[in-house]
């Protein structure tokens, strides 16, 4: 079997988190998808898990607190786009859906990225590298 990652995210308001990422072009899995729980299939390997922070506790000790990541950095999530017109496509529409620049756009020729913070706060990196560079 194929290692996956599944990174599991706290949001305030599901409906509204489900609603941002269909408007971003990302689709849910309704096997593990309710109401209390939302898998955002973003690749084969990759699934954002949205939980309501109700159900994101059940998965962290007693009494530990929530990260607010609208005023704390909590983790960098990043994602590899295929092109640079794929990076400003999937930021673009982040942006369109209701996200916040998160900084300037980085641009180093054989690199290039930019970033958004999601309805929750929660940090996305899109990048894109050289596929000549990365191959060496």
């Amino acid at each position: 079997m194929t290692q996956m990652i599944f990174v599991n995210l706290p949001v305030k308001d599901l409906d509204a988190s489900k609603a941002f990422w269909n408007k971003v072009g990302y689709s849910f899995n309704p096997q593990f998808t309710d109401e209390t729980a939302a898998a955002m299939v973003i690749s084969d390997t990759i699934v954002a898990m949205l939980l309501t922070e109700a159900k994101f506790k059940e998965f962290t000790k007693p009494g530990k607190e929530i990260a607010d990541a609208s005023r704390t950095t909590e983790v960098l999530i990043a994602l590899s786009a295929e092109s640079r017109e794929k990076v400003d496509e999937l930021v673009d529409g982040a942006m369109a859906a209701g996200a916040t620049d998160a900084k300037e756009p980085m641009d180093y020729g054989t690199m290039y990225g930019r970033s958004f913070t999601d309805l929750d706060g929660h940090h996305w990196e899109v990048m894109w590298m050289d596929p000549a560079v990365i191959e060496g």
